[in-house]
């Protein structure tokens, strides 16, 4: 159905998998047009708990933009490209269930702003990322310079984004951008463990506290105080709730169904 991608189910968990692996899964227009349906059907899942993303092949998780099409792009294409990109991982950012990036080889430029769309991420001990369009006398264009700074801090991110360097697994996961580092070999099994962790929490407290997290970067302290309180007076309403504060008392794993 898709050229560019790959998307398959196990149970509760979808692996939404960039398949574009001789050209080191770089982000073509025909990829965002085909992440775009793709989403669409991931969106109307209620059944998905969680989503992993990855890329296919040893070498790769998306090594930036293709670059016969950055050859092409004017101020015009540039703009329309970058907006179109931005909304598309504000999608991947802002979706109801958390989507944890399976780093598996270069995530650079495009690739780098995906994982940083993210709620976690894991990556091989082979794993690099950059920022390297400053090379290309170019800037980032699909949220690396909003992301980048909020999670590593202002200076890592000024630093990798001025220079184009590149950092590799040990690093990014010192200064915050990586959340483990594992054997290349265990990479899609650890994060499927971590997966199937979160897919067994109740969906709903979930979706609450991602939601309270992601927006606590928007917000002044005051707002996100506020918003913190309110979604957990609503979580308090649900039957998941009941079951979870049931089930500890009666010292059993419960037993959730999203309501």
């Amino acid at each position: 159905m898709y050229s560019t991608l790959l998307y398959e189910k196990k149970e509760t968990i979808g692996i939404l998998t960039i398949n574009r692996p001789e050209k080191m899964n770089a982000l073509s227009n025909q990829l965002t047009s085909e992440l775009k349906f793709v989403l669409e059907k991931i969106e109307q899942d209620d059944k998905l708990r969680v989503l992993i993303l990855t890329g296919a092949g040893d070498k790769a998780f998306m090594a930036g933009a293709d670059i016969n099409e950055l050859v092409i792009r004017d101020a015009q294409i540039g703009r329309k490209v970058s907006k179109e990109r931005q909304d598309l991982f504000s999608r991947i950012e802002n979706l109801a269930v958390p989507a944890i990036a399976a780093v598996n080889g270069y995530a650079l430029g495009g690739g780098l702003e995906l994982a940083l769309a993210c709620s976690i991420r894991i990556c091989s001990d082979r794993a690099q990322f950059g920022a390297p369009e400053v090379k290309l006398g170019i800037i980032p264009g699909d949220g690396g310079t909003q992301r980048l700074p909020r999670l590593v801090g202002l200076g890592r991110a000024m630093e990798m984004i001025l220079t184009g360097d590149f950092i590799d697994a040990q690093e990014a996961y010192r200064i915050g951008l990586a959340n483990k580092v594992v054997p290349h070999e265990k990479l899609m099994e650890k994060t499927l463990e971590l997966a199937d962790k979160i897919a067994a929490r109740p969906p709903l407290a979930v979706q609450f506290a991602k939601e309270a997290v992601n927006r606590s970067v928007g917000c002044g302290t005051e707002s996100g105080y506020a918003l913190e309180s309110y979604l957990h007076a609503l979580s308090c309403t649900t039957e998941d709730k009941k079951e979870g504060v049931s089930a500890f008392l009666e010292k059993r794993k419960g037993q959730f169904k999203g309501k």
